[in-house]
């Protein structure tokens, strides 16, 4: 289970929200098998997603991101709710490539650098609200500071990192997100980039034990930062068996006549954990009989 919490400077000009994520991606992993470096990629998006998830209102409001870059790992999906529970799947989770030029995973390379990453939050509005924008570096941590600025002109540092050991077990996660309040002044501004010079690698602090208002204090330091929240978040899938029928119900009552007649049972896998609903043939009647007479 990851520990999340939202601190505030003391003078009310910067607030900041770290994650350790290091079990959620395991777990993560664990499910979906990738290679190292999808796990990097798709770890660090789904930790940005349990950030993002926090900051909403409601338990019951989601949000979306959608990674599709022209990369091999194709498109990374990651969802929250509203407590920051996430869940994330990525179309191809076996991607082998070199190390980048300072020898680390190459997620951009698995990423790619073009393409375009979109926000779409559910807070229960007729609609929901869509953000889109370029991809940046495909490092993710960027391109989530870049959604921030564009989409929700919002002065944003993002930090993500996911630490594979060799057996490509997940050894340590975690991710923060500062963001400036309407406020801040070039002071602050300048302190705190001054401050961020100095700061190790988010995955390094996390595997060196640091908790995450440790992270918070070490990133604020001089601002006093004062906690907000604290809360477990975990990986969480919400498929059932009732949301996949109502997936058959989607695809049109040719479709899912066609699937009952051609054979006995019919098996749908959650792209997000992995479970399998099997329906029998008279499942599938069911279903249209029920739902699309």
């Amino acid at each position: 289970m990851g520990k999340l919490i939202r601190t505030i400077a003391a003078d009310g000009s910067v607030v900041c929200t770290v994650i350790d994520s290091t079990d959620i991606v395991a777990q993560l992993e664990q499910i979906h098998q990738p290679s190292a470096t999808v796990t990097a990629a798709l770890g660090r998006l789904t930790t940005a997603a349990a950030i993002m998830g926090s900051q909403l209102k409601r338990e019951t409001d989601s949000v979306t991101i959608r990674l599709a870059g022209d990369g091999p790992a194709g498109v990374l999906i990651a969802v929250a709710d509203g407590r920051g529970n996430p869940r994330g799947y990525v179309a191809n989770p076996i991607v082998e490539i070199p190390l980048n030029r300072y020898g680390k995973l190459d997620v951009a390379g698995a990423v790619g650098t073009s393409g375009s990453l979109t926000v779409i939050k559910d807070v229960g509005l007729p609609e929901p609200s869509t953000g889109s924008v370029p991809i940046v570096s495909g490092e993710i941590a960027e391109d989530i500071t870049s959604y921030y600025a564009v989409s929700e002109q919002t002065p944003t540092v993002c930090a993500l990192g996911v630490l594979v050991n060799p057996d490509l077990s997940v050894r340590a996660a975690g991710g923060y997100l500062i963001q400036l309040l309407p406020g801040a002044t070039e002071e602050v501004i300048s302190r705190l980039e001054e401050t961020l010079k100095e700061v190790p690698p988010i995955t390094v602090m996390v595997d060196r034990g640091m908790s995450p208002l440790e992270i918070a204090q070490t990133v604020l330091a001089g601002f006093a930062p004062q906690l907000l929240e604290e809360k477990q978040v975990q990986y969480t899938c919400t498929c059932s068996k009732a949301r996949v029928e109502r997936a058959l119900v989607s695809i049109g009552r040719d479709e899912l006549q066609k699937l009952a007649e051609e054979q006995e049972q019919t098996e749908v896998c959650c792209h997000f954990c992995n479970q399998k609903y099997t329906f029998s043939r008279a499942d599938l009647q069911a279903i249209l009989k029920r739902s699309l007479p």
